[in-house]
């Protein structure tokens, strides 16, 4: 079975979607980040606690989770006998889009799993070998130069999202002893989805939560593993760009996300994602 070789991007160079599969005896270190795509991963082997707006899941073999282009995620990777093994799709909008024209919307399982903070995945194994069959005709086809290769990984990929999307609503409530969350962070994290363009202070959170100021910032960095200003940071950061992305001005954008300063919205924003807004703008074009 082919196998790529690992890298930290975390930029699609393709159009539509990518596949890759990649196999590490050695944990590599992944830090936070966010994609301007949807991803699935299906976990193969080793042993990782993934960690997906502020709730951590525990992985087991054909485990998968679902993220969109909002979600700020990391991986955890401990130490095992077993290598770190996973197969990764990243699928751009657009390949959505040719779904929606006969009438499918197949994003409905990841703005659900968002809605509801729940990326896991975790199906029969009937399930799991159809998609890790169709994983397979992915990866011969990827290599093929034969006629109708890119229908073939592009029919693949459209029968697995048909599977996870059934998959999906069926996990088993028993998946739910595998996740550590807590509900303080949970409120605190939807709290600041729904208000980004005001002012997200501390004290101003602890007020409103009433909890103090250490036990907010201790709860927070537990649970997401990072700040309460990093985390409000990359969220404002993310959105952000997907509002340019969908050709927003970047004057609406800035102030929306809550930058009250133009220059440090440019900074900040620069520094997260190696451009400039207007570049960015352009790129997306």
């Amino acid at each position: 079975m082919y196998k790529d070789n690992f890298t930290h991007r975390q930029i699609m160079t393709d159009h539509l979607y990518e596949y890759h599969h990649y196999r590490n005896d050695t944990p590599p270190e992944i830090d936070f980040h966010q994609h301007e795509f949807y991803e699935i991963y299906l976990f193969i082997s080793g042993s990782v606690n993934y960690i997906i707006e502020g709730r951590t899941y525990k992985l087991q073999p054909g485990d998968i989770l679902l993220t969109n282009n909002s979600d700020i995620h990391r991986p955890e990777i401990l130490p095992s006998d077993q290598p770190y093994e996973r197969s990764i799709i990243w699928l751009d909008e657009d390949f959505f889009r040719g779904m929606r024209l006969i009438g499918e919307d197949l994003t409905a399982c990841f703005k659900d799993a968002a809605r509801r903070n729940y990326r896991l995945i975790r199906p029969t194994k009937s399930q799991l070998a159809q998609i890790q069959k169709l994983c397979e005709i992915l990866e011969f086809e990827r290599a093929s130069n034969q006629i109708g290769n890119r229908v073939m990984a592009y029919s693949a990929i459209a029968t697995i999202l048909v599977l996870l999307s059934r998959a999906y609503y069926d996990t088993p409530d028993s998946a739910q002893k595998d996740i550590t969350e807590s509900d303080l962070v949970n409120q605190i994290i939807t709290y600041i989805n729904e208000h980004l363009a005001e002012d997200l202070t501390l004290d101003d959170l602890a007020d409103h939560f009433y909890v103090s100021k250490y036990h907010l910032s201790h709860q927070f960095k537990q649970f997401t593993g990072l700040s309460l200003y990093q985390y409000i940071m990359k969220k404002r950061l993310t959105i952000a760009r997907n509002m340019l992305m969908t050709g927003t001005p970047v004057t609406t954008v800035y102030t929306k996300c809550g930058f009250n300063d133009y220059s440090n919205f440019l900074k900040a924003f620069k520094r997260e994602f190696g451009m400039n807004p207007s570049d960015y703008t352009k790129k997306s074009k």
